[in-house]
């Protein structure tokens, strides 16, 4: 396998860069550069200080060279990673220059399909190098630390010993199918198949709430014209994002944007106002905002205090709620800055949600808002008992291998022969271990790590 070369770093001046050279020739190709300690002979995950020569004799930089050693390196070969001064084109210069020794160019997430390909990491652990990279939270970089290391991938080693375990019995069954001996016990079988049918099942439900947390938990800004929802946006992202107008019916389109609070990624929609209109723009507008409200984990339904139909628009918000009985709900009562709350005589139930008063424009109200989102959005996590997956390649592969195996329990109880029902069980395997890499295609492999940066 030829050795390649690549910025590591992302693109951009800094103080430091990294540029990473892997394969059988690594340490070879690095010498004929290198100034200082011969490489060649340096312990593994050792440190250098030398210079890099041109070929015409002139330092290109000092830099510091680490060298590690097949197979306990990243990749499982021979590598050497350079920090140089974050100069671009001394990072350039130096990939060019590692080209002429040997080296080829690495492409998109080589260096880690090559760590998949010797064995260091699975398909599951590559694709939480490629999460881990994405993390825009501490909540999905947490999901990320537990999928690189090994955990997702041994739970679905679990699942696959007790789909291997089924698929023995019958098979053994199939080896003595002339004598018409039943080594399988139907209940037994019955039983262990439904327990790995609700196993993969919990799995599979989790991955809602995990790309949610990759993505931004969905939180849906909701309720009538000028009720606040656009001040309110500006206000949890510190910037004027929506334009705000004393206009009804000014927010025609979804409006969203992302921020982090407290460690979660928060992925806020404000939403079109909601009312009966003869606009048939707005009534566009109006529909996709219910759409957005139907799909949110969260719904904020914010109702204007110093409105003249306060009472009125207080029950339009609680008949609303149903639309999403799986969200989380928040009523947020805006415009405090406006009336005097000690006149104001505000009917307080006991229902299944939050309440808020609040001023956008003063700021009263907004950090305990925030506190609740995340307390919401931590519920909805909080309630898988499981890993959570986070990877749409995931989620369809166990899904299918679920199917297979519900055919395999609807088989069992049909009475079929052990021949049909062991078919649906080698697919189930079989989707299983595409999820680790167990079983694999080049395009495949290729459309995981094609999405990759160079140099990872």
């Amino acid at each position: 396998m030829s050795t390649i070369a690549a910025i590591s770093t992302p693109p951009g001046v800094g103080g430091i860069a990294v540029v990473r050279l892997s394969g059988e020739d690594a340490l070879s190709i690095a010498d004929s550069i290198w100034r200082g300690v011969r490489l060649s002979d340096a312990k593994s995950h050792s440190a250098h200080l030398g210079s890099i020569m041109q070929d015409d004799g002139s330092v290109l930089d000092r830099a510091v060279a680490t060298v590690f050693r097949a197979p306990n390196s990243f990749t499982g070969e021979d590598t050497v990673e350079f920090s140089v001064h974050g100069s671009m084109w001394i990072q350039r210069e130096l990939v060019e220059l590692l080209c002429s020794h040997g080296a080829e160019p690495a492409g998109r997430g080589e260096f880690t399909r090559r760590a998949f390909m010797n064995g260091r990491l699975d398909l599951a652990q590559a694709e939480g190098v490629a999460d881990m990279i994405a993390a825009s939270s501490r909540a999905a970089h947490r999901l990320a630390v537990t999928q690189m290391s090994g955990e997702f991938s041994r739970k679905l080693d679990d699942l696959r010993a007790r789909l291997i375990k089924l698929a023995s019995l019958l098979e053994l069954e199939l080896d003595f199918s002339e004598e018409e001996v039943e080594f399988a016990d139907r209940r037994e079988l019955s039983t262990l198949a439904d327990e790995t049918i609700a196993y993969i099942d919990r799995l599979t439900s989790t991955y809602k709430v995990g790309r949610a947390i990759k993505e931004g938990v969905p939180v849906a800004i909701a309720g009538a014209p000028n009720a606040g929802k656009s001040t309110l946006l500006n206000k949890l992202l510190d910037e004027e994002k929506a334009i705000v107008s004393d206009i009804p019916g000014t927010t025609r389109d979804i409006i969203e944007d992302t921020c982090e609070i407290d460690g979660i990624l928060f992925r806020f929609y404000d939403t079109a106002g909601l009312r009966h209109t003869d606009d048939l723009v707005e009534k566009i507008g109006v529909d996709r905002a219910r759409q957005t409200i139907d799909r949110a984990a969260i719904v904020m339904w914010l109702h204007d205090l110093s409105g003249i139909d306060s009472e009125e628009r207080m029950a339009d918000i609680r008949n609303n709620m149903a639309s999403n009985a799986e969200a989380s709900h928040i009523i947020v009562h805006t415009k405090a800055d406006l009336i005097d709350l000690a006149e104001t005589k505000m009917q307080k139930e006991e229902l299944s949600y939050e309440e808020h008063t609040i001023s956008s424009k003063t700021g009263e109200g907004i950090e305990e808002l925030k506190a609740t989102l995340v307390q919401a959005a931590r519920r909805g996590i909080d309630k898988q008992a499981e890993l959570i997956i986070t990877n749409a390649r995931h989620q369809a592969a166990l899904t299918s291998g679920a199917e297979a195996l519900k055919r395999a329990r609807a088989g069992i109880d049909a009475g079929l022969s052990a021949d049909f029902i062991a078919q649906d069980i080698r697919e189930a395997l079989h989707h299983t271990a595409q999820v680790t890499g167990q079983i694999t295609t080049p395009d495949l492999l290729s459309s995981i790590f094609t999405s990759f940066c160079i140099g990872k």
